[in-house]
């Protein structure tokens, strides 16, 4: 850490003597969210295959309804009312009136409409799986929507609600909406126009059509390319930005007391569970035993020290994170039933006895056919949080016989490895959502297994119980919220009882602000939404956009 420091101190020395000091005009916000060397112009709101700028799916282009992950609760945006019929197939959305897009075009049903029957045309686009279990959409009147759904499906609704709306007016005329760049936005956000686009710095002027009176009251965003981790650190420390997703190391000393009057930040425990994916498509990890060994060889405690600076906390047998406190059920952890997420090395070593590891002369454990139980542990380079943590489960697992060694690749090649199967051992992030179903879905439904080799959107370690899809398919038809958390207790079990996935620790929301030049950000003593960039999946990025004011 002292080294750490003293380069972080010569550092900020050297960018002092060589940095443009042009002043950021009154009202402008700069922000770090993306580390790229250079950016591309994409704002397509839609694409999968190639991420769209930030804030387009949350601050240029809007949803049906934001979700506040902070509050538990759904914020009324661009539809105003929902109710669904009695057998629960059609659910309605009102539309507001009084919206038009940042071209002048009014807003109305019709883009809803068209822009989820985009969806059905182009699989490509539909990454909620919305075709799955939408058979219709039509727009019954100018604020009147109508989905029918092709089954009885609940969740739907969390899939449908924060869904960017595009204007029809536009991309009816889009000859490929997968591959479009949309690289000059028509939209309903707060933040529409491009002024400004560089390989180094774009900047994004508020919409001066849009629909809330008054807002935003920041006149622009500015998002200036940062390669790595540490470079956007530096600019964070020095004062050059002013709202950041970062993971900042000590961050008491080199970010908020270098202004503790403005410098300020908030990790609330709500980002989604960080794991360790078990391949379980591979031996010896197709056995729950071995799995539930592997993590009882991990000192979550250390890890979480050495890698996170103490900003969470080891996760529990259920692996929710604060986001779905209310869905935990303690009763599922009684007479020890979590105990193998807790340090015992002890334990795992007798546990991999039993499963036929045993230890050679070489001091590895060798299988049943002789073979090293020899495996390495992906993650991502440039990571480092993660490279840390992954060190740790390393020396762990070394520790009770197994020959683990870390092994890190850039973005790309690492999640294009975790998303075929081809790895034993992972680190990984989960799935997020208004209640635990999506996230369990994505660790334990067999409709989410892929053959390897396929890339998967979840379920990376290629795991399905019988028992958690006959539950699952319980909760999308339960509309009673105490049965709802009745089936949400017995999927916990499933999920303790068989280790899909080991849980590590709940992400912290990372969140770093400055209130020298912007103000109203989200706060422990003002918790109005989760502060951190990061959230745009459910559009409540709009949230904090919509509040900020320029000091």
């Amino acid at each position: 850490m002292r080294r750490f420091l003293a380069h972080l101190v010569v550092a900020l020395a050297l960018v002092s003597c060589v940095r443009d000091k042009a002043p950021v005009p009154r009202g402008e916000m700069t922000i770090s969210k993306e580390q790229q060397a250079t950016w591309v112009r994409n704002f397509n709101p839609l694409s999968v295959a190639a991420p769209a700028r930030w804030p387009t799916t949350s601050g240029i282009y809007e949803p049906l309804f934001v979700y506040s992950g902070v509050k538990g609760e759904y914020v009324p945006w661009l539809a105003t009312a929902f109710s669904w019929s009695e057998d629960r197939r059609t659910l309605r959305m009102t539309t507001r009136k009084g919206v038009t897009w940042s071209d002048g075009a009014t807003f109305s049903a019709g883009d809803v409409a068209f822009t989820f029957e985009l969806l059905r045309r182009y699989p490509a686009l539909d990454r909620r799986g919305v075709k799955s279990f939408v058979a219709d959409v039509r727009a019954i009147d100018e604020s009147t929507v109508e989905f029918s759904l092709s089954r009885v499906f609940l969740p739907g609704f969390d899939e449908i609600a924060p869904q960017p709306i595009v204007p029809r007016h536009i991309w009816k005329d889009v000859a490929d909406p997968v591959t479009f760049a949309n690289e000059n936005p028509v939209a309903t956000g707060p933040f529409t126009e491009v002024r400004s686009f560089t390989p180094q710095l774009f900047v994004l002027g508020k919409n001066p059509r849009y629909w809330q009176p008054g807002k935003p009251a920041l006149d622009a965003l500015r998002f200036p390319a940062y390669p790595n981790n540490d470079r956007a650190n530096l600019a964070l420390a020095f004062g050059e930005i002013d709202w950041a997703a970062n993971f900042v190391p000590a961050i008491d000393r080199v970010f908020v007391g270098r202004d503790p009057e403005h410098n300020a930040y908030w990790f609330p425990l709500t980002g989604s569970t960080i794991f360790l994916y078990a391949n379980a498509a591979r031996a010896p990890f197709t056995s729950s035993e071995v799995r539930k060994a592997v993590s009882m060889a991990i000192d979550r405690a250390l890890l979480i020290d050495v890698a996170l600076h103490g900003y969470s906390r080891p996760s529990d047998a259920t692996a929710l994170c604060d986001g779905f406190a209310s869905w935990r059920d303690a009763s599922v952890l009684e007479a020890g039933a979590g105990d193998w997420v807790r340090f015992d090395p002890k334990r795992a070593a007798e546990e991999l006895d039993k499963a036929g590891y045993t230890i050679s002369s070489d001091g590895f454990r060798h299988g049943p056919d002789g073979r090293v139980l020899r495996h390495e542990i992906m993650t991502v380079s440039g990571w480092s949080d993660w490279v840390r943590a992954a060190q740790v489960i390393a020396r762990g697992l070394v520790g009770v016989g197994i020959d683990a060694q870390v092994r890190t690749f850039d973005f790309g090649a690492w999640f294009q490895r975790l998303s075929e199967g081809d790895f034993d051992l992972s680190l990984g992030w989960s799935v997020e959502g208004p209640t635990p179903y999506v996230f369990y879905r994505s660790l334990m439904a067999s409709a989410t297994v892929k053959p390897a080799g396929q890339a998967a959107e979840v379920n990376w370690h290629r795991f399905a119980s019988a028992e958690a899809d006959k539950l699952l398919h319980a909760f999308e038809r339960e509309a009673d919220p105490v049965a709802q958390h009745r089936i949400m207790r017995e999927l916990e079990r499933v999920f303790v009882a068989s280790a899909p996935a080991i849980p590590l620790y709940p992400n912290p929301s990372w969140a770093e602000f400055s209130t020298r030049r912007v103000t109203g950000f989200p706060s422990a003593s003002r918790p109005y939404a989760d502060p951190s960039p990061n959230k745009s999946e459910r559009g409540e990025n709009l949230l904090v956009l919509t509040a900020l004011e320029p000091r």
